[in-house]
């Protein structure tokens, strides 16, 4: 796919491009899920959210699949192109998922308002542990994603899709989000928007790619690929079939991307272009840098 323009842009936060959503539901009852690469470590925390049928608060579980990862995508998109952490979901949103090609039948209504829910009680606590002389160093934040929400639930089931009339991002995540949000083609979530392990690698490698010195590519073992990717996966000659699947999935919508295998031992990662151009990555007046990764871009 050609390196996409500023129309393209779509933004999700850099932790979320390294760390991922679990790919199935693990249920009700699981209220934290822990996911580690290198020395980052993310867990995702479920709260209460007020039922609209029982009303009570109840946990509605983990934001998982590929649902979840479009929508917070959409959700981070809306915050950076208008530097609001207040986002209006009700028929843009709508918009967005037709667009994509989702269906708006009664179903699919409601996985997404079930993947709404789940990320209204989701908090995310992010560390890292470096080695430094005379020990270690332990570094965290605790990050509520939403403060504020208001839900409109419709009791008619022939209506069109209807979505949260807004949702407003706590001041923490808002800010991290301004200065760590990646850039990713919109055409490329679009034709992975049905597998969450290509969302997540194709968000990884826009990630990371476009960082790593020209002179000086890294090494990822396979050890560490299936700790980041492979949950789930009781044998690596299982996880190893399926990734290098997917990762060939993913690259077709970023082929800019300079990965190679070395025999079983894990992947080369080399410099690469965004997937979004640099250029031009002002959306409206009121609009503050966007930063990738070291790079500002004015």
């Amino acid at each position: 796919m050609k390196q996409g323009t500023i129309k393209d842009a779509m933004f999700q936060h850099s932790v979320l491009c390294q760390t991922f959503l679990p790919y199935r539901n693990l249920g009700k009852d699981t209220t934290s899920w822990e996911r580690k690469q290198g020395n980052a470590v993310l867990l995702l925390e479920s709260s209460k959210v007020l039922d609209q049928n029982t009303g009570h608060y109840e946990s509605p579980g983990l934001p998982f699949g590929p649902r979840a990862r479009i929508i917070m995508a959409y959700a981070d998109t809306q915050a950076v192109k208008t530097q609001d952490p207040v986002i209006n979901l009700e028929g843009s949103l709508n918009a967005f998922l037709k667009k994509l090609g989702w269906g708006t039948d009664g179903r699919t209504r409601a996985g997404v308002e079930d993947q709404i829910k789940r990320l209204l009680g989701t908090h995310i606590k992010v560390g890292y542990i470096s080695d430094e002389p005379g020990g270690k160093r332990v570094k965290g934040a605790n990050i509520q994603l939403v403060s504020d929400y208001d839900l409109w639930y419709s009791n008619q089931d022939d209506q069109n899709l209807l979505f949260p009339s807004y949702i407003k991002y706590s001041e923490r995540y808002f800010e991290h989000l301004m200065e760590h949000a990646v850039p990713l083609d919109e055409r490329a979530l679009a034709s992975l928007s049905h597998n969450a392990m290509a969302l997540d690698i194709y968000a990884w490698l826009a990630q990371r790619l476009h960082r790593v010195n020209p002179g000086k590519p890294q090494f990822v073992s396979w050890k560490d690929i299936k700790e980041q990717f492979g949950y789930g996966y009781s044998t690596m000659k299982k996880f190893k079939e399926v990734f290098r699947k997917t990762l060939a999935l993913a690259h077709s919508q970023y082929s800019r991307a300079r990965i190679q295998e070395q025999a079983n031992k894990g992947y080369w990662l080399y410099n690469s272009p965004s997937p979004i151009e640099k250029k031009n990555m002002v959306f409206l007046d009121k609009a503050k840098d966007v930063k990738f990764g070291a790079d500002t871009v004015k």
